[in-house]
Parts: C-alpha cells; structure tokens; sequence
C-alpha cells in the first residue's frame, strides 16, 4: 500500500484525478493535468518532470474540488475560469458562453473582408468580449461597439479588455441593435443564439451549465438570425459587411433570409469540422 505521504506527490494526485475523470469525460487525462496545473501555478510539463514533490493537504483539496466539477460535466472553461480565444487569454464563468474555436471563422473573415486600418464595427451579443477584442488586438485603430442585454455579460467582457489593455471597444447595455440608435457601421458581426429551446442538446453538457439565454432564442431557432438581418440595413454603410454565425444545418435558410432583405455576395464558409458554420453578406 502507498504510504499517506506518497498519495500527496504530484504523480499521486495527477494519477488520482485522472482515475475519477476516466469514466466521466472524453479526455481525462489532458483534463486532469490541466487542472493540477492550474492549482500548482505551474506549467504542465513540470508535472512531468517533478512528478515525486510533495504536496500539501490543500493542493489535493483544492484539486479534488475542481476534478468533481469537471466530472459532473462542467465546462473546463468554467472550472479554470478562462478560455483562449485567437491567442486571448479570456476570463469566462457561468454568465457567458464559452468562446468557441469555430467562432474565430467570424473574426478571420471580417479581417479578411476589411484591410482598411479604420472602421466602424459592431459586435452583437457579445458576451465574454471574445469577437469584440480579437478584433481589436488585430485592428486597433477600428472603433469597435459591443452590445448585450446582460450587464453580467459586459462586465465579464469589460474586465478582459482591461486584462488585456485594450480601450478601444465601447461596451453597451441593451438588445441587440436598441443602444445603437442612430449609428452606421462598415460590418456588422454576431453568434446570436440559434438552438430551439426544445431540443434536447441544451439538456447535454456542457450546454446545459451554459446561459440558456445565450443559446436559444425559443421554439424558432432562427429567430434572433431573422432580426439582426432585417434590422441590419438601417445600420450598415453601403458595401457594409455584416457577418452571422449559425448552427451547421442552417446556412441555406440563413442565407435564403440575406437575399429576401436584399443583401448581395451572400457566401458560407465551413469550419474547420467541415460545417457551414457562418454567412456573410454586403448591403447596397
């Protein structure tokens, strides 16, 4: 048998948390190691490396807490507290989606569609700040308004642009395009939610520790992607952009709604999985 003090090592937790992710997660033993880092401040080769230093108590306390987290499903996000975005660093929690690899399609093709280094860009819904800043970081002389109706939201959002040093995203309060009364923008971007509130995905984790607001707009599932493209005109430039992430099977009504509004060069693009992931559009 081990001795007490040998289940305090850092090979004795990190066999430890992997033991109770194996039969709870996809990928216990990347999990595992993950959260032990993140416990010890340390980098995860060192776990490796040092796997025969000792630990106290509470490290094994501390770690053992958030390995339950993780095994009752909770986004890995969550239980770190932060997520990477386009090489961001982002706090995250409870208030917000995780950010996801495949929303960086969005961000890629807005820089993509606009060299110019000035512009006026609109983020809508946009949660953590992920969209928002990435673009920033790479465009820092566009003005960048980000809107969403919760103000827990905006300050989760609020405090990576300060992490990040970034000033030159103005947050706002309000639905979509209501605290953009009045203003014109060169693009136009949003994940809006697009699951039906009735399909049974939401119930899975880790959506189901999710905001459920930030995931289904109701029994439609297009209904915020509808508004934002019949809303759309009244605040794009001519030749303005305005570019939609949807759910994988959605692209052609996504697109079918762009052309009844009138918009041109309506285009989809695929993720990295292969899925029809986002649409773009010009107005005039």
């Amino acid at each position: 048998m081990n001795s007490p003090a040998s289940n305090l090592t850092t090979g004795a937790l990190l066999s430890e948390g992997y033991r109770r992710l194996a039969c709870a997660i996809e990928h216990p033993r990347l999990d595992a190691e993950l959260l032990l880092a993140h416990v010890l401040k340390g980098g995860r080769p060192r776990l490796h490396s040092h796997g025969g230093e000792q630990r106290a108590q509470g490290e094994r306390d501390a770690y053992l807490a958030l390995i339950e987290r993780r095994a009752r499903g909770e986004p890995l996000a969550y239980v770190l507290g932060s997520r990477e975005f386009w090489s961001l660093r982002l706090q995250v929690g409870p208030a917000v989606l995780v950010p996801r690899p495949e929303t960086e399609l969005l961000v890629e093709r807005a820089l993509a569609l606009r060299a110019e280094p000035s512009g006026e860009i609109a983020d809508l819904g946009t949660g953590s700040g992920a969209i928002a800043l990435a673009l920033a970081r790479e465009r820092p002389l566009w003005r960048i308004a980000a809107t969403d109706v919760a103000e827990s939201a905006l300050a989760i959002a609020r405090r990576n642009a300060q992490a990040l040093g970034i000033s030159s995203v103005e947050f706002l309060l309000g639905d979509w395009f209501t605290p953009l009364a009045g203003r014109r923008f060169h693009m136009l971007l949003s994940n809006p939610p697009y699951i039906a509130e009735h399909d049974p995905v939401l119930g899975d984790a880790p959506l189901k520790f999710e905001p459920r607001t930030a995931l289904t707009p109701g029994e439609d599932a297009l209904a915020h992607l509808k508004a934002i493209v019949r809303k759309s005109p009244a605040h794009l430039e001519r030749g303005g952009w305005l570019l939609l992430e949807h759910g994988a099977t959605q692209a052609p009504e996504v697109a079918r709604e762009l052309v009844v509004r009138g918009f041109g060069h309506v285009r989809s693009h695929r993720d990295l999985a292969g899925h029809e992931r986002m649409t773009e559009a010009r107005w005039g």
